[in-house]
């Protein structure tokens, strides 16, 4: 009995700082177990609870691929959930899967199945830039900027972003000297009209009017990369002859800013817009349209310039 009371006595005598001080302990050990518990499974989340992801790396959404992947989503579903971080209970801020939550916007759901991550900015940058240099459906320029981004603001070193994203060294040094292209020819990569492999032959070129030249001519004349490689050696040998580089340069590159010009007008109304100009600086713009319904946008635009 006397061992009974000396326990109760004990008990007692740590004093109500420490009854609370046990209470909180309790209180953070199921809190901790309640948010291992969330991350560690998939949660079925409302989207109007989740906020974009401020460091979304990609930029470009197809309007089409994202409609398609609507369709999918109506009668398939989610296969394959979205990742966010919790910012406070009900809200979520988004890590990775942007096109899947736009596609669910567009079919209309209201909630979306997601893997709940606890994150800080830097390691949520990282997770998302990461996570897009794996998709399929990812232009070359796109992941280029991811990895530039992720040198820059992550502080990570070409072996280390190999590692990260299971690239050797010279894939990730390929895809960042794709940044070093003039924009016209970066923007064609981003689009699809150029491959890669035309990108890495130009990159050998240090004269942009000789890489804007060649680009152009590839465009027009859909040279194929091994074309393009002979042209760029042949610019490279005869660099050398500064005079014969530099006529060559002058009768046949296009005017870079022309070209600068020609590539934001493009970008601005939505169609490919032709610049010409003679020797007289006299010269047309080309405007396509598809349809009335394209030309009264174009009319609109101009009327609002």
């Amino acid at each position: 009995m006397a061992d009974i009371k000396l326990k109760k006595r004990s008990g007692l005598g740590k004093g109500l700082n420490a009854i609370l001080s046990d209470s909180d302990a309790v209180q953070h050990r199921d809190e901790v177990a309640e948010v291992q518990e969330i991350i560690s499974s998939i949660s079925e989340i409302a989207i109007d609870s989740i906020e974009t992801n401020p460091y979304q790396p990609r930029t470009d959404f197809d309007a089409e691929s994202l409609a398609e992947l609507a369709d999918s989503i109506k009668i398939q579903g989610i296969i394959q959930p979205i990742t966010v971080r919790q910012l406070e209970k009900g809200v979520y801020q988004l890590i990775s899967g942007e096109r899947r939550l736009q596609a669910s916007k567009i079919v209309g759901l209201s909630t979306i199945p997601a893997y709940i991550r606890l994150a800080n900015d830097q390691e949520m940058l990282e997770m998302a830039l990461i996570e897009n240099t794996h998709r399929q459906d990812l232009n070359a320029v796109e992941i280029a900027l991811s990895y530039q981004r992720l040198i820059s603001e992550c502080n990570l070193k070409q072996e280390e972003l190999g590692d990260r994203v299971g690239k050797n060294r010279s894939t990730v040094s390929n895809y960042l000297r794709l940044l070093r292209l003039p924009p016209a020819v970066q923007a064609a990569l981003r689009d699809r009209k150029l491959t890669v492999g035309h990108a890495r032959a130009l990159i050998n070129l240090e004269n942009i009017d000789q890489q804007l030249y060649i680009f152009e001519r590839t465009l027009k004349e859909e040279l194929s990369v091994r074309k393009v490689e002979e042209l760029v050696r042949q610019f490279m040998t005869e660099g050398n002859l500064e005079e014969k580089t530099k006529k060559t340069t002058q009768i046949e590159a296009p005017d870079h800013a022309l070209v600068q010009l020609q590539s934001r007008l493009s970008s601005r109304f939505g169609t490919k817009i032709q610049i010409k100009r003679g020797k007289d600086q006299k010269g047309e713009i080309k405007i396509p349209f598809l349809s009335d319904e394209d030309l009264n946008r174009l009319l609109e635009m101009l009327e609002g310039e």
